[in-house]
């Protein structure tokens, strides 16, 4: 593996649209790029809101998507970004399975 995320971690400025509805809907956010992994998107949307389990949600989910795009990564890295900057991480993740010509996140 050696590939990186195509949007750094502060790219959320790249879509202003998904970067609004993410800080106001985490839970729809989340619950997308959980269903685009194969995870149940209104389970995922759910755990979210605990507040333990969320974050082992938001670690296995990340997980995830850096597996399938063949991305470099830890665990412990997905932690630390999770606890630091959780929209962040997960603009980052919803632009990464957005891919080109994939809309569906920024959609009303």
């Amino acid at each position: 593996m050696s590939n990186e995320f195509e949007h750094g971690l502060f790219g959320c400025f790249d879509n202003c649209g998904l970067s609004i509805i993410t800080f106001l809907f985490p839970c729809y956010t989340f619950g997308k790029v959980a269903e685009s992994v194969g995870d149940s998107c209104c389970l995922c949307g759910l755990v979210l809101l605990v507040p333990v389990l969320g974050f082992f949600s938001m670690m296995s989910v990340r997980g995830k998507v850096r597996e399938t795009k063949g991305i470099d990564g830890s665990c412990l890295g997905d932690l630390l970004k999770i606890m630091c900057c959780p929209f962040c991480t997960l603009v980052q993740e919803a632009q990464e399975v957005q891919g080109p010509g994939r809309q569906y996140m920024t959609r009303a």
